[in-house]
């Protein structure tokens, strides 16, 4: 039977001794069905998989998989001259059965080709299932879209016939037409199948959900919805358990104050009473010690109750989870009503024999907010990197207002890895002091000694908020935003704080996204659809 386990599983990033680590002592177990792993940006999900395709060693602990492992990663190569038929990894059976073909019978030929004799046939299938019947086994992987290049990760490890399938949140960049067909193929698959992912539509197909949450997985029954609710009452018993808590403590520290008094009125008493009755010293001395003595019994019995509170709020408040908002102001993003920012006429890019802008024509005026859609391979990128300057069109032209344009590509690779992110803001906004970068960084939600991580120790969400706050802030300040499924990879949480910060910024944008409840919240006011190589108001 297919299946996963992770035994006392420790591991920690290459950071220093005193690195904490993201697991310490987590065991989990996945069967046969569909398990979906969900949890903050951060906690490690991305890494739990690499730790269970056997890409990481674990510091502490064992990884057991029964059967074949099959793993979409969450960064998969976009820019590559490698052909799909190398990338699906069937290119040397292929190639050895077209030599075959040709006359050529040598051993190594039939070594190549192995048991593959049907190998092009379940290729094109596979392709076809999953929408991708139109590409050819010869194309490059640079000419495919970001959605083609996910799911020709899919047929890749689908290809292989896992027992074990691992997938890192493959409906990035997918438009609506390849998420079901996604979702088709992994209701036929009938081994064990761990998903991370934010996408509801998908989660509610799992047969149970795993929450990593604070180096510790916790098994629901049922799908996302069902899932939701448990959370949800769980989150409302944590937080009355916290009320409860902090009024027991207020409750018992004032009950040890009034002792305290108490017993004070007592001595002052008793010593008084000692003192008219004339009893010899040594006698009075013994009664004090004693009334001292049982009043500082009751007040180590009030110390331990006052503790032992404490202990219930502190386990309370790790049981309510952390759901932080941003609360921005960008004034310097503001752009005027009716200004310019962005004219683009007659522009045509032809790539690889095809044809992917021909004549669009695009005006952006004042802060516009606009929904760039179309089908996956339709060239929304192109389209963005051409408005740039990234992409020079083969005909028309592309004019932009004074003012900076900031582009954040599927990619995020605006940052420079190895520096921190203190690092990477202050190389955006030379001019910030120490104490307004950790300022402003607090903002987004990086806090303490966050701000001095390598950014390539950042979860895909953290680097995205990570990205938009050197962006934001940067000198000059944007006025037109280029954002191409800014989405990916992000939790609810996380979506929600995009969204947070899209609201508070006052300049125009385009935003390539297939998330409609995400382009609602963020108040598009135009929509552009791409097709065909040509833009049309929706």
């Amino acid at each position: 039977m297919p299946s996963i386990t992770c035994t006392h599983l420790t591991y920690s990033f290459d950071a220093g001794p005193a690195t904490a680590p993201l697991f310490a002592d987590l065991t989990f177990s996945a069967g046969p069905g569909r398990t979906g792993l969900v949890g903050s940006n951060g906690s490690g999900k991305s890494t739990l998989l690499r730790l269970i395709a056997g890409e990481l060693s674990p510091t502490a602990g064992a990884v057991t998989v029964d059967g074949v492992i099959g793993h979409l990663p969450q960064t998969l190569p976009m820019r590559d001259d490698r052909r799909v038929a190398e990338v699906l990894g069937v290119a040397e059976a292929i190639d050895a059965l077209n030599a075959l073909s040709d006359g050529d019978s040598r051993d190594t030929v039939f070594a190549a080709i192995g048991d593959d004799w049907d190998v092009e046939e379940r290729t094109r299938a596979q392709l076809d299932r999953l929408g991708l019947g139109h590409v050819a086994l010869d194309r490059s992987l640079r000419s495919l879209s970001g959605g083609e290049v996910v799911t020709l990760g899919l047929a890749r490890e689908l290809l292989r016939r896992p027992d074990v399938l691992l997938l890192d949140e493959p409906t990035n960049n997918l438009d609506a037409d390849a998420r079901g067909k996604l979702c088709d193929a992994l209701d036929d698959f009938t081994g064990c199948l761990l998903l991370v992912s934010h996408d509801r539509m998908l989660l509610d197909r799992m047969d149970r959900i795993a929450d990593l949450d604070r180096g510790e997985v916790v098994l629901y029954g049922g799908n996302f919805t069902a899932y939701q609710g448990a959370v949800a009452d769980a989150q409302r018993a944590a937080r009355d358990a916290v009320r409860n808590a902090e009024q027991t403590i207020k409750r018992e520290q004032r009950q040890r104050q009034q002792a305290r008094e108490r017993a004070d009125r007592r001595s002052g008493n008793a010593a008084r009473t000692l003192k008219d009755a004339g009893l010899p010293k040594i006698v009075a001395g013994a009664r004090k010690r004693r009334a001292q003595e049982s009043a500082a019994r009751a007040d180590d019995v009030h110390a331990r109750r006052i503790d032992e509170a404490k202990l219930r709020l502190d386990s309370a408040e790790r049981a309510v989870r952390d759901d932080d908002e941003l609360a921005l102001q960008l004034p310097a993003t503001t752009v005027a009503a009716g200004r310019t920012v962005l004219q683009a006429s007659a522009l045509q890019v032809d790539r690889g024999g095809r044809t992917l802008l021909a004549g669009v024509d695009l005006t952006i005026r004042g802060p516009e907010r606009i929904a760039l859609t179309g089908r996956n391979g339709a060239g929304k990128t192109t389209l963005l990197r051409t408005l740039r300057g990234d992409v020079v069109p083969d005909a028309g032209t592309v004019q932009v207002a004074d003012g900076r344009v900031a582009y954040l590509s599927q990619r995020l690779d605006l940052l420079d890895d190895d520096r921190t992110l203190s690092d990477n803001l202050a190389m955006s906004a030379p001019t910030l002091s120490m104490t307004r970068r950790r300022h402003l960084l607090a903002q987004f939600l990086f806090r303490g000694d966050a701000v001095d991580l390598p950014v390539r120790a950042l979860s895909g969400g953290e680097r995205l908020r990570a990205t938009l706050a050197c962006v934001l802030f940067s000198e000059p300040a944007p006025h037109l935003l280029l954002l191409d499924e800014p989405t990916n990879n992000l939790d609810l949480a996380g979506i929600a704080q995009l969204q947070s910060a899209l609201v508070a910024y006052r300049g125009a944008f385009i935003v390539v996204s297939h998330d409609a409840p995400f382009l609602d919240a963020i108040a598009v006011d135009r929509v552009v659809h791409l097709a065909g190589g040509r833009l049309a108001e929706v």
